[in-house]
């Protein structure tokens, strides 16, 4: 049963993270705008992202536990393309882009820079939610902002709850899973309120 269970987590989760950006990349080129999207949001969600494979890959956990993680990184990558594909200059990803690659390397110099920055992730993670909380109440306007992608981000961070209490118990981790299931509800919240406000005024 226990086994069963964990099963369905990892896969559902691999399964939906690879879908996870899809409509919000859908809902970007449709709109043809990064009306909504926060950038210092996806890249402090990207930063996170990375910080955290980094560490699970550091500690040698088992690799269903967050197999997800590249997937994620690659769409996140892809949006931050289109985000500045649509404000006019793509090349200005190309510093951040440099950034990130660099951090990967230097994060594993010292365990406790590691240690660090993990303990860092969680607020990391959590300022990328309130700065698309943030957008969306200074706007007023979910724009091409996808309540289904916040929401299945939402199922992820319940479904990794489970599994990190059913294998490697490590409280940090579990701490973030918690923070950003609720941030992420509050985000899809959001997101519909001001969809169906939009909705009304037209």
């Amino acid at each position: 049963m226990a086994a069963g269970l964990l099963g369905l987590c990892n896969w559902s989760t691999l399964g939906v993270c690879a879908a996870l950006k899809l409509p919000q990349i859908s809902a970007l080129l449709a709109a043809r705008s990064a009306r909504g999207l926060s950038l210092p949001s996806l890249l402090l969600e990207l930063a996170g992202f990375l910080v955290f494979l980094r560490y699970q890959c550091y500690y040698e956990y088992p690799l269903m536990t967050y197999l997800e993680y590249p997937i994620l990184i690659a769409q996140d990558v892809i949006l931050l393309l289109c985000v500045f594909h649509f404000s006019g200059n793509v090349y200005r990803a190309a510093p951040y882009i440099a950034l990130f690659v660099a951090s990967w390397f230097v994060l594993t110099l010292q365990k406790w820079i590691m240690d660090l920055a993990m303990n860092l992730c969680t607020l990391i993670s959590a300022a990328s939610k309130l700065a698309q909380l943030q957008c969306l109440w200074k706007t007023r306007d979910s724009g091409a902002v996808s309540a289904l992608t916040w929401g299945l981000a939402a199922y992820t961070c319940a479904a990794r709850i489970i599994t990190t209490l059913m294998t490697t118990n490590d409280l940090t981790i579990l701490t973030r899973f918690v923070i950003m299931l609720a941030l992420n509800l509050w985000v899809t919240a959001t997101v519909l309120r001001y969809r169906k406000t939009a909705v009304k005024a037209e």
